[in-house]
């Protein structure tokens, strides 16, 4: 049994947020107006890696909604990622376990939108079997369903994985070339093959027409009392391969000493993919996520960088053991 290595800070602790008493009066009054009175409990999200302002308020009447807010100034980002968000959920397929928007409102220079509450938890870690197995379940309804876009959702003009991974991905080469520094946890590691596995990632992911969820991980996974995962966070949704986000998934079950390979290997969204769909995809996730840790401090969460090292070094041991390279 391999050994089981664990997030650094785990994934319920990682955010640093704004409570409900530190927005502006006016934002909270219009909040509350919608809720049909001010909110008789209101339960902050330890998850995630930004600042905005997250939490399922229960209104007096006992109605549940997920907020996120943040402000026009100084949060722009985070404003314009919450409303691309809407945008996309609103025009998800019918039937799709994901939360839908309810309400978003603009008051006292805040942005607030309002989602179904999932009535959920976290995966936990080390992944349980049957929770993996359920969160699978649900990305194979969800790559199928976005296999052949609707139009709706072709029509906001999304990103494509197969230019993000030419302009934010492919870092060995960067590396290579010396305008990165070589990542600690790579030494030793075979730069070359590194390079040439990472490289073949933009052409992979420009064959096929599906969508691809973009940040499948597993806090943006909740379980329900009934064993259904539900797939949250939906703003990096793109163009590209499914099976791009199931190894990213999977890089956890990995870390839980789980058998991970197989798990990609039968999963449906690899269906047609390339047979080195996988080793390409950690080279690149390895690359991605141990140069953004070494690029200094993040102004977003404390543990983002620590993070992302701990996901770099599970995608580099993974493919190490793989490619048999020591």
């Amino acid at each position: 049994m391999r050994q089981v290595s664990l997030p650094p800070v785990p994934y319920g602790s990682t955010a640093v947020r704004p409570g409900w008493a530190d927005l502006p009066d006016g934002l909270r009054a219009a909040v509350a107006a919608r809720l049909g009175g001010p909110p008789a409990t209101v339960e902050v999200a330890g998850g995630g890696f930004t600042r905005g302002f997250t939490a399922v308020l229960t209104g007096p009447g006992g109605e549940r909604v997920f907020v996120k807010a943040a402000p026009l100034d100084g949060q722009r980002h985070l404003v314009d990622w919450y409303a691309h968000e809407a945008a996309i959920l609103a025009r998800l397929p019918a039937g799709l376990p994901v939360p839908r928007p309810r309400w978003a409102l603009t008051e006292a220079g805040w942005y607030a939108l309002a989602l179904d509450a999932i009535d959920g938890h976290t995966p936990r870690l080390p992944w349980d079997p049957a929770e993996l197995e359920a969160s699978l379940t649900t990305y194979a309804e969800v790559a199928a369903a976005l296999a052949e876009p609707p139009a709706q959702l072709v029509a906001l003009g999304l990103p494509r994985l197969a230019d993000l991974a030419r302009d934010d991905i492919l870092w060995w080469g960067e590396v290579a070339a010396g305008r990165e520094p070589l990542p600690e946890a790579a030494a030793g590691a075979p730069l070359p093959e590194l390079v040439a596995l990472e490289s073949r990632l933009p052409g992979y992911a420009e064959a096929g027409t599906g969508l691809a969820h973009g940040d499948l991980r597993v806090d943006n996974l909740l379980l329900d009392a009934g064993g259904r995962a539900w797939l949250c966070d939906w703003t990096w949704l793109c163009h590209g391969p499914a099976w791009f986000d199931l190894a990213g998934l999977l890089l956890t079950g990995y870390a839980s000493g789980l058998d991970a390979d197989t798990a990609f290997a039968r999963h449906p969204a690899t269906a047609g993919a390339p047979a080195d769909a996988l080793d390409v995809s950690l080279a690149a996730l390895a690359g991605y996520f141990l140069t953004a840790a070494a690029s200094g401090p993040s102004n977003s969460s404390p543990h983002l960088r620590s993070h992302q090292r701990w996901s770099g070094e599970q995608a580099l041991a993974w493919l190490t053991t793989r490619q048999g390279w020591r």
